[in-house]
């Protein structure tokens, strides 16, 4: 995750002016705590960690989720956010034209997967699990959800540049982590982003996020992996980086991005890979993020 050093990011900022947000994030980095256990281990009230605790949440930097104890609820809390790169400096006036685009993760162009895979939407699974046959149903393309074991996955971003506009910098928003048999925690998987056919690099995802319930997955979801974790990937003049870290030095000019054409995105799990450990994607209305794909294409 990008955030830029301005006044309209000031919410996120300000959570690391205080000592007691800075600690609390340090605690939840152990291990997840209720409000009572984080009050005890700070020596401080549980109404004033509840206030720090709110900040930490409207900064999406930590999650909370209620659920039943012996007196009542208790409210536990969960480190979402894995990293975030601060910048500085603006960009250019040039880069600040640009056009957004969301893609609902169901609306891929293209793919070949092998199990274990499967989709599902808000409300159901589609089809049948472990058969990647139904990623060709009709109804894929209202997938919130969507794993699979190894293959690859691609979507077509419109290109509604005009003229001599030409793009400068492309961003791609989604959630994402492995894809374990049920879940595993600890299960990288070596991913590969690719552009018009180019290889932007690659991002070893540490595993298969399950046992934390997703902020947004649906109560009747059990089938294991809950949420992943929301990447940036961007491409641009000087390189190509994930939350602000190279991966590798293809520019935007190296798309040859020409007029009328899609924007061809792919990740890709492959089956070679040291770490294979397939993907999960999650879309609105599942995971920790209530997103689809988002894009941006500055010019």
């Amino acid at each position: 995750m990008n955030i830029e050093v301005n006044s309209s990011n000031l919410k996120f900022l300000e959570c690391f002016a205080s000592d007691t947000r800075v600690k609390i994030i340090e605690l939840l980095n152990v291990r997840p705590m209720n409000i009572k256990d984080l009050a005890e281990a700070l020596g401080i009230s549980s109404a004033i960690v509840t206030k720090h605790v709110q900040k930490l949440e409207e900064a999406l930097i930590v999650t909370t989720e209620s659920v039943p104890s012996t007196r009542g609820r208790q409210k536990i809390c969960h480190l979402t956010l894995e990293s975030a790169t601060l910048q500085f400096k603006a960009k250019a006036k040039a880069d600040q034209n640009r056009y957004a685009v969301s893609i609902p993760i169901g609306q891929y162009s293209a793919y070949e997967v092998k199990p274990t895979c499967g989709l599902s939407s808000d409300t159901r699974i589609i089809g049948m699990v472990d058969d990647p046959r139904y990623f060709s149903d009709p109804e894929h393309v209202k997938a919130c959800h969507l794993w699979f074991g190894s293959g690859y996955i691609e979507y077509r971003v419109p290109n509604y540049l005009v003229g001599r506009q030409r793009a400068r910098s492309i961003a791609i928003s989604l959630e994402i982590c492995s894809e374990a048999p049920k879940y595993n925690e600890n299960w990288p998987s070596d991913l590969s982003f690719y552009m018009n056919d180019i290889c932007l690099g690659v991002w070893t995802c540490p595993g298969d996020f399950g046992a934390v319930k997703g902020v947004y997955t649906p109560a009747w979801w059990g089938l294991g992996t809950q949420h992943g974790l929301l990447k940036q990937i961007t491409v641009d003049a000087d390189g190509s980086y994930i939350d602000g870290i190279r991966m590798s030095d293809v520019t935007v000019q190296d798309l040859a991005i020409g007029y009328g054409e899609d924007i061809r995105f792919r990740i890709s799990a492959p089956e070679t890979a040291t770490h294979s450990g397939g993907l999960s994607m999650f879309g609105r209305q599942f995971g920790n993020y209530d997103q689809d794909i988002l894009v941006y294409v500055g010019y």
